[in-house]
């Protein structure tokens, strides 16, 4: 277990919430700046971790679980047993991953428009811009399959190690790691080892979003 796996776990919890990270800490009675970045380093340079007590307020006030903190530190949650296209909750576009290059379904800010998406029931999900992207072809796997769904939040903060969902200037959208972003290039991983990774310029890219949820 990592110092950021713990602090990504936190921003991904406060984002399925719509919160920030101080409205995070707000919420669990905490101080507004206890999340705030410059609190996760110490004034010797050395990684600041968060307390339990604070992780079990924030767990206590958005109503989750340790068992569901645990999965966002690992880096993915699965939705839980009824998500999916026939279970109850908030409606999230859906469209199969192939065809989120074509031209027509997500604006300048890569957010989902235009009549021909279909639909997924999930359970509430902070941000209001949420999709979700049907999974094909394999250089996902054996994290994600042909055919499983993932929801992507273009809200939730990008860190390296989170899976990503990326469109490129030339139209492409693919579903890959984030291995390394500097000031100039961006470095995606695909997961199964057979096939390539990427390695892109910053202006190459036209948006970058956050994986949050997978059903498999």
């Amino acid at each position: 277990m990592r110092h950021d796996d713990i602090w990504r776990a936190l921003d991904a919890l406060a984002a399925e919430h719509g919160l920030s990270a101080s409205g995070l800490a707000r919420k669990a009675g905490l101080d507004p700046t206890a999340f705030n970045p410059s609190k996760r380093i110490g004034a010797d340079g050395r990684a600041r971790w968060p307390s339990t007590e604070s992780v079990a307020k924030v767990l206590n006030a958005t109503g989750r679980g340790i068992e569901d903190f645990a999965s966002l530190v690992s880096g993915l949650p699965a939705l839980p047993r009824g998500g999916g296209r026939g279970g109850v909750g908030r409606r999230v576009p859906l469209i199969g991953l192939a065809q989120a290059g074509g031209e027509g379904y997500f604006d300048d800010g890569g957010y989902p428009v235009g009549g021909s998406w279909d639909e997924i029931s999930l359970p509430e999900i902070g941000d209001p811009n949420a999709y979700a992207l049907e999974i094909s072809g394999e250089s996902m796997e054996p994290v994600f399959r042909d055919g499983d769904v993932v929801v992507v939040s273009p809200a939730a903060p990008v860190r390296r190690g989170d899976r990503v969902v990326v469109r490129t200037q030339k139209g492409e959208v693919m579903a890959k790691e984030l291995r390394r972003q500097s000031a100039k290039r961006i470095e995606l991983a695909s997961l199964n080892p057979e096939h390539p990774s990427y390695s892109f310029e910053l202006p190459e890219i036209t948006w970058m979003h956050r994986i949050i949820w997978a059903s498999q």
